[in-house]
């Protein structure tokens, strides 16, 4: 049980322990002081918000910018026109719309549509004029903001809860969950180094200033609520969050009222049904884990009934299916036990004292420390959890770099995965798993060659998405703003699967444990930073000694694709010269392994000019020899070795499969002698 002793982290301990090793970059701050009463019969709430802004840049602030992101959920909306033109689009045989969207918005009756009004807002006690446009409010300032000054905004408003739609909002059927409230309240848009960020919701993801919270929901005293931060007053309001001992007396009046308080988070979400379950892990030096969900067993039961025959065959009854549910949630809250040493050894420690997988919004959504998810799958939860190293400790702004969040993110995830299934036995789903092409080639070539490095990429599911996009002819950069993809389809492979293999390939060129290297640093100089891309590649070349802009330039800023094939082979001198083609327009060093008749191998290592450098062996048990670095203007590559042309038997491009070469058919000569 969480203990009222864990709740004394502030946020200048948080900050004084990751200060030393970051560059110099200023951030602004916020402090949000927020009060909350929620009408469960009306679906709407009324919030006093007290805001105190620092300006830490050098600039003075003219005006400022909220986000009031609900006003997207309703008819003609920006989200709703983007919705309903990608839905004229059609990817294969289905409308490129999201399906949670579609056409929905247009159809929200009014008592169904979100809102965010702002009744009031006065800085410093002036009271302030401002304009809405849909989901941006402007406010130009009567006195600037100086550098290095702090001023307190103080506003009223008020929300209507929108039908669940898109991440945030009420009664969604398929998890029955009343409240899923994220981007629920006027948030100071991000002033940064590249000035204001006031990003209209359109589709994609969020951006935001670190600070504290101090929220106070008053709410139905039914209703049990998880999401981000500490809860101050756990022995008035029990639901599981009691210390041990502690008898709950029944509370007088038809409310009760949730005190939170979030340090150095960059936003806050909660989440509120009257039928939430609570588990509760307690990982030892680490955070408290919270699991809540929603266990109505008159939905659990119509859900099992509307099961497909093929699915409903694996219940024996409505009974087997709930027992099922619960012990999928139960799962959860055990794996993340299991997982978070590995997770800290690998990608930098969690510096929170909780967090929280809460049943609710439409998929899985990440937010400072706890996630919605829709259903209670490991793969979804591990993913979401890897978000709070991503996207809520290093805080790139997600607009811009939605790859440098979700492939990054989804990069851990394969790996916490793929330990998980190995240190627990345990094996996720069908759904939950890649079955695609890719792993087939790999098991059937390691199987037959046990080939270099002898283990299959947990990230081939990722390699086979790309190859299809790369394929498709709707490739788009991934310096592409995430709601300025022509199409979801482009976005989603590009951000997840493409920034998945930006990061396992990084691994090929500079080598993996270098790669690791990288990811610790990268967590350690950047964390509550809002890194760039810039940043990234300075920390992978500072710890590779490699020059490495040339791999963001081909990989991130164009499309041009990797294709390697073996040309012809000649001997000379009793010597055999190989010859490599260039077939694509993006570089790339060489691993190209040779075996031999007697059955055994050389590795040769071919650098790209561009890197001025090379990466350390990999593989110790087969001999490398280091060739001369390839030019880029040069489309041809012939290098020789000490062996004569009958004595090989396989010549192989990139055995370990690490290479995004988007057609493998000629990387490998097998030759029949």
């Amino acid at each position: 049980m969480m203990r009222k002793r864990i709740y004394t982290l502030t946020a200048c301990t948080l900050l004084a322990v990751v200060a030393w090793a970051q560059p110099d970059r200023w951030q602004q701050r916020v402090k949000y002081t927020m009060d909350i009463n929620m009408n469960v019969t009306t679906n709407r709430f009324t919030g006093k918000q007290r805001l105190e802004y620092t300006n830490n840049s050098p600039d003075t602030l003219k005006k400022v910018f909220y986000h009031l992101y609900w006003n997207a959920f309703q008819p003609n909306s920006m989200m709703d026109n983007r919705s309903r033109v990608l839905g004229q689009k059609t990817i294969g045989d289905r409308p490129d719309w999201d399906p949670r969207v579609k056409d929905r918005i247009l159809n929200l009756k009014p008592e169904e549509i979100g809102y965010q009004k702002v009744l009031s807002l006065k800085m410093n006690g002036i009271p302030l004029k401002y304009s809405v446009d849909e989901t941006i409010l402007e406010v130009p300032l009567s006195v600037p903001i100086l550098p290095k000054a702090k001023v307190v905004f103080e506003m009223e408003f008020e929300a209507q809860v929108p039908l669940q739609i898109r991440r945030s909002g009420r009664d969604n059927p398929m998890s029955g969950v009343r409240y899923s409230m994220s981007q629920w309240y006027p948030k100071m848009c991000e002033y940064d180094y590249e000035g204001w960020h006031p990003t209209p919701y359109i589709a994609r993801e969020f951006y935001g200033v670190w600070g504290d919270y101090e929220v106070n929901i008053t709410i139905d005293k039914k209703y049990m609520i998880g999401g981000t931060g500490y809860l101050q007053n756990p022995n008035q309001i029990g639901f599981g969050y009691q210390d041990p001992g502690v008898r709950m007396a029944a509370p007088a009046g038809p409310t009760l009222t949730w005190r939170f308080v979030a340090p150095n988070v960059h936003d806050f979400m909660w989440a509120a049904d009257p039928e939430y379950v609570h588990l509760t892990r307690t990982i030892a030096g680490g955070p408290v884990i919270h699991v809540i969900y929603n266990r109505e067993e008159d939905l659990l039961r119509k859900t099992y009934e509307t099961l497909p025959p093929e699915k409903k065959k694996n219940y024996a009854n409505a009974d087997a299916y709930i027992k099922w549910f619960d012990n999928e949630w139960n799962r959860i809250a055990d794996a993340a036990v299991i997982v978070l040493p590995f997770i800290e050894k690998k990608f930098g420690a969690y510096p929170y004292k909780q967090y929280s997988f809460v049943h609710g919004g439409d998929g899985g959504m990440e937010y400072p420390m706890s996630t919605l998810i829709v259903v209670p799958s490991i793969t979804t939860a591990f993913h979401e959890w890897m978000h709070s190293w991503y996207q809520g400790m290093l805080g790139t702004n997600e607009s811009e770099y939605a790859w440098m969040d979700e492939g990054f993110t989804s990069y851990a995830a394969s790996l916490v995965t793929n330990y998980y299934q190995t240190v627990s036995g345990s094996q996720a789903s069908e759904s939950e798993v890649g079955t695609g092409p890719r792993k087939k080639v790999l098991v059937d070539s390691l199987a037959k060659s046990k080939s270099y490095l002898g283990a299959v990429n947990p990230h081939d599911d990722a390699y086979d998405s790309y190859f299809n996009l790369a394929h498709s002819r709707l490739e788009e950069p991934l310096t592409t703003h995430a709601d300025h993809f022509e199409t979801n389809f482009a976005y989603s492979v590009a951000s997840y699967s493409k920034g998945e293999v930006f990061m396992e390939q990084l691994g090929y060129i500079v080598g993996a444990q270098v790669r690791d290297k990288i990811l610790l640093d990268y967590y350690n100089q950047w964390r509550f930073k809002h890194p760039n891309v810039n940043d990234f590649i300075r920390v992978a070349e500072k710890a590779s000694d490699m020059k490495l802009d040339w791999y963001r330039e081909y990989f991130v800023n164009t499309t041009k694709t990797i294709d390697y094939k073996i040309g012809d082979i000649s001997e000379e001198g009793g010597k055999a010269k190989i010859k490599l083609r260039r077939i694509g327009d993006m570089p790339m060093p060489l691993d190209v392994l040779i075996t031999f008749k007697d059955g055994s191998k050389m590795l040769a290592y071919i650098p790209q000019y561009f890197m001025f450098g090379e990466k350390p062996v990999e593989d110790a048990s087969i001999p490398r020899t280091v060739y001369e670095p390839w030019k880029w203007t040069s489309p041809e590559y012939t290098f020789e070795i000490n062996h004569k042309v009958a004595e090989i038997k396989v010549i192989e491009i990139d055995p370990s499969m690490r290479m995004a070469d988007v057609d493998r058919n000629n990387n490998k000569l097998d030759i029949p002698w």
